[in-house]
């Protein structure tokens, strides 16, 4: 069989990334919160796993009034994580190990307490007055225009000091840069500089969409279709605050100059649908983000048409020079099991890894980490406490991490800042590396099928007809066809195979290797059925 020449394929391409929450990878410092030395202590975990590249979330300096996302200096460390020294030696051994690094980049907004903010703070006259989006009220003394934060209230706060509102799309002690100031561009430039010249891999953006407003600040659009179940933003449409015309030349400054570093990549988190979301890819001659981060199945009810078509409706929106990307889990997301339940997280798991595109992989889906209750007192994320009632904590996703039966999972000595999964005893990586038929042995096994077989990795995919409940596609490259079929459902459903097909081979099951070997050799038999809950991964032939 022709084989690629991976050296031609960028490895971003190719490869799967591995998103941590440092607050809840590793404590070292026995202080219950993660740190980049227990980030560094775990790398031979995420080399074993067969991942490519890992990102971290912010690890900045930073009030944490939105732990992390609330930035009050670009070019340092959190003393809760560590320090500049302990960065390079985590980036040096993360290279020894074969894989990538990625840092957050958080453009549209600082911390209050970031030197920029208390200078444009401090009086109407100072240079950096216009570094942040300062408006006189309106004329009835109230907030200048009608937007709402995106975790509730007014977007506009009182500065009573110099007689102005600020912007701010999300906490009011995260107050919104003005991108129509030059001079704030050529600061968070030399700000990404700062890190490539220190050798790191890429960035993931946030909100990119949010980077520029509309020049005249006009009232956002009332959203006809609200409801009360919906958060206080969905009220209005954010016409005017988000994903405006000039951001898309942001954009392609900030991958004009990663190109200029090499092999590196960029993904922006862009919340929009298929046609506007493709934009952020550019053209050809003016290219912006490598990808463009896909949610599509983190949004999606879970059912095997739906999925179908929003594969289907994904695909026809790339530009031909795009590449798509899937993910199934977040730090601000429930978690896959919690919302689809074990037996499905396995054949999410295989959805994720063999669909066309870069998978991004949440730390802790691979153990499958379920629902955890957060008790009300130990609530700590902002968007939960500010509006009750609507099931926006993000808590639940950022528990730390369980790695073995010992107290407090291993994750630190102390009791961590959240509480862990309830089953922590049982579902841990300890325990999942002992049992071949785990979810980690699962993921362990996808990935190394992933690499192993490059139309899995960079083949083309092609749609096929399949059973109710099924999700079936191929993927093919130089000659190799595979055959992806999934079951999203309870029940038992009849295997679909393409015209002048057969089964060359099983490569992978979702199911227990016991049960897998019973159902395998159902293929031999006239009528081929998929189990309850079942995927596989088959290497076809020609029906001769």
């Amino acid at each position: 069989m022709v084989r690629v020449d991976h050296r031609q394929v960028p490895w971003w391409k190719k490869g799967v990334i591995y998103q941590i929450y440092p607050r809840s990878f590793q404590d070292s410092d026995a202080d219950g919160v993660g740190d980049l030395v227990g980030i560094k202590s775990r790398l031979d975990y995420l080399a074993s796993l067969g991942i490519d590249a890992v990102w971290l979330s912010p690890i900045y300096p930073s009030p944490m009034a939105d732990f992390g996302y609330d930035i009050a200096d670009y070019c340092g460390i959190d003393p809760m994580f560590g320090d500049l020294t302990g960065f390079d030696r985590l980036l040096s051994a993360v290279h020894a190990r074969g894989l990538r690094l990625l840092l957050d980049f958080v453009p549209n907004h600082t911390s209050d307490q970031h030197p920029w903010f208390i200078q444009s703070r401090s009086s109407r006259e100072n240079p950096k007055r216009d570094w942040y989006i300062w408006r006189d009220p309106a004329p009835d003394g109230g907030p200048p225009n009608n937007w709402i934060s995106d975790f509730g209230g007014s977007s506009w706060e009182w500065d009573a000091s110099t007689g102005q509102y600020y912007l701010h799309a999300f906490l009011t002690s995260q107050p919104d840069i003005n991108w129509r100031e030059p001079q704030v561009r050529e600061a968070m430039m030399a700000v990404l500089r700062f890190w490539l010249d220190r050798g790191v891999d890429g960035f993931r953006i946030d909100v990119l969409w949010h980077i520029i407003k509309a020049a005249t600040l006009p009232d956002n659009p009332i959203n006809a279709d609200w409801t009360p179940d919906r958060t206080q933003r969905d009220r209005l449409i954010q016409l005017h605050s988000t994903d405006q015309p000039e951001a898309h030349a942001i954009s392609a400054d900030f991958r004009a100059l990663a190109d200029s570093y090499g092999d590196r990549v960029l993904i922006g988190e862009i919340c929009l649908p298929n046609d506007r979301l493709a934009r952020w890819y550019g053209t050809a001659n003016r290219p912006q983000v490598h990808m463009p981060f896909n949610f599509q199945l983190i949004e999606s009810v879970w059912d095997a048409a739906v999925i179908r078509q929003s594969i289907a409706d994904y695909e026809a929106s790339l530009p031909e020079f795009g590449w798509p990307n899937w993910v199934i889990g977040s730090h601000d997301a429930a978690r896959i099991a919690a919302r689809v339940g074990d037996a499905q997280a396995r054949v999410a798991a295989m959805l994720l890894l063999t669909l066309r595109g870069t998978p991004t992989l949440y730390q802790g889906d691979e153990i499958g980490i379920g629902k955890v209750t957060i008790p009300p007192d130990r609530v700590r994320d902002p968007q939960g406490l500010r509006q009750p009632g609507l099931g926006l904590g993000r808590d639940r996703s950022r528990t730390p991490m369980p790695w073995d039966g010992s107290t407090h999972a291993g994750f630190s000595t102390l009791d961590p800042w959240l509480p862990l999964n309830e089953d922590w005893p049982t579902r841990n990586v300890a325990a999942q590396d002992r049992d071949a038929d785990s979810l980690l042995s699962l993921y362990r096994s996808l990935l190394a099928l992933r690499r192993s077989h490059d139309a899995l990795a960079i083949g083309e995919i092609t749609l096929v007809d399949a059973a109710e409940d099924v999700l079936a596609y191929q993927r093919r490259h130089a000659g190799e066809s595979l055959l992806i079929v999934l079951n999203l459902g309870g029940k038992t459903r009849p295997l679909m195979l393409p015209t002048k097909t057969c089964v060359a081979e099983v490569l992978a099951s979702t199911l227990l290797p016991s049960t897998a070997s019973r159902s395998h050799r159902a293929f031999r038999s006239v009528d081929n059925v998929l189990a309850p809950d079942e995927g596989l991964v088959l290497r076809l032939k020609e029906k001769h």
